[in-house]
């Protein structure tokens, strides 16, 4: 952050000329340190970029579209990513891993990277195939539950590339597709934990995302005890200190086991500060098992939140004005459902419209 305030300072004075490594240093700086400030401090070394001639160097380029994909702003990555004459796999590496690290509108941005791998491979040859993010492209296939694509790109790096168990990260990635379209979603979590023990064998130890995985495993297989025990040994046995994501899979498991007051007091009990995902989490289970009280409680929660400082993520969403909503109509509050939905045309929140995706597999004859 302070070679992004130097930078700002020294363009206020107009004394100094820059070259096009000062603006690869400083967007770089933006892209490291994800923040609302930063993005627009990012947005204004862009125009500055263009202004003097360097939007036409492709490292500039490059790390603009790493500075806005970081920003969760892939609409402006992808801009300038369409806007570009040259690309090298280090672009499309940013633009694909920019569409599958997006948590908002997951499910488009996955297939949008799908659709930019398939454009990718209809123009590049040679060397390229060796450097290009198959660990991100597994992943999107695996978020949209696209089995078929992911043994398509599964056979194409084999025929093509490399044998998936020379390379660790590709490997990895396989795996970690087929685990999540069969034995977790297929309710064999069992089977999923004893490859944890498996790896110790093989001498491999288990990072963020190996626990990650097992924990969403426990979640849809109702392996409450085992995948208890297992958040607890993240720390104690493994010396992994739990992310996010690992909270979000308790809160999950207990939801789904009906421990409605075990999730709430967990999520309060937190050492770091919960997110709407959470809370939504629970609110989901109080649903599904009818416990309206609790269901109300956490819906006053979620519309009380507020974005972090520096937050780029929208904490309300109109889904948590209608889920309050419902809950108050289940239980024939009509005065409450009332004050939900003026509360919702004061603040200007517009309902969606639905939508889904279609996967079509056209064979050929």
């Amino acid at each position: 952050m302070y070679s992004i305030f130097t930078f700002a300072y020294w363009v206020s004075k107009g004394h100094l000329v820059f070259d096009y490594f000062t603006y690869i240093f400083v967007l770089g700086a933006c892209a490291r340190s994800p923040s609302l400030s930063t993005l627009w401090l990012g947005r204004e070394v862009h125009v500055k970029a263009f202004k003097s001639g360097f939007m036409s160097n492709l490292l500039v380029e490059t790390t603009l579209i790493h500075l806005y994909a970081n920003n969760k702003d892939v609409l402006s990555a992808r801009r300038v990513f369409d806007e570009m004459t040259e690309r090298s796999s280090a672009t499309w590496n940013a633009m694909i891993r920019g569409y599958t690290s997006q948590q908002e509108r997951a499910k488009k941005c996955c297939r949008e990277a799908l659709v930019l791998f398939r454009d990718m491979l209809n123009g590049v040859l040679g060397r390229l195939l060796l450097i290009l993010p198959w660990f991100c492209v597994l992943s999107a296939c695996s978020q949209l539950g696209e089995l078929y694509s992911g043994a398509c790109v599964h056979g194409f790096i084999e025929k093509t590339i490399c044998r998936p168990e020379d390379d660790v990260f590709i490997g990895t990635g396989l795996v970690d597709m087929y685990a999540k379209s069969g034995l977790a979603l297929h309710g064999r979590g069992k089977e999923a934990l004893e490859l944890l023990d498996a790896m110790g064998d093989f001498g491999i130890k288990p990072n963020p995302a190996t626990f990650t995985s097992l924990l969403f495993a426990c979640c849809h297989a109702g392996l409450t005890e085992e995948g208890l025990k297992l958040f607890q040994n993240t720390r104690s046995r493994f010396s992994i200190k739990p992310h996010i994501q690992h909270y979000g899979c308790i809160v999950d498991l207990l939801g789904r086991a009906g421990y409605l007051n075990e999730a709430y007091d967990f999520i309060i009990e937190m050492p770091i500060k919960p997110d709407a995902i959470l809370w939504r989490s629970l609110s989901s289970a109080c649903n599904v098992h009818g416990d309206l009280a609790m269901a109300e409680k956490v819906g006053k929660i979620l519309l009380r939140l507020k974005p972090s400082k520096n937050s780029l993520h929208v904490t309300v969403t109109i889904e948590d004005y209608i889920a309050l909503s419902n809950v108050y109509a289940s239980a024939g509050r009509w005065r409450q459902v009332e004050t939900v939905r003026k509360k919702m045309k004061s603040k200007r929140v517009e309902t969606r419209p639905g939508g889904s995706f279609i996967q079509t597999i056209s064979e050929s004859t």
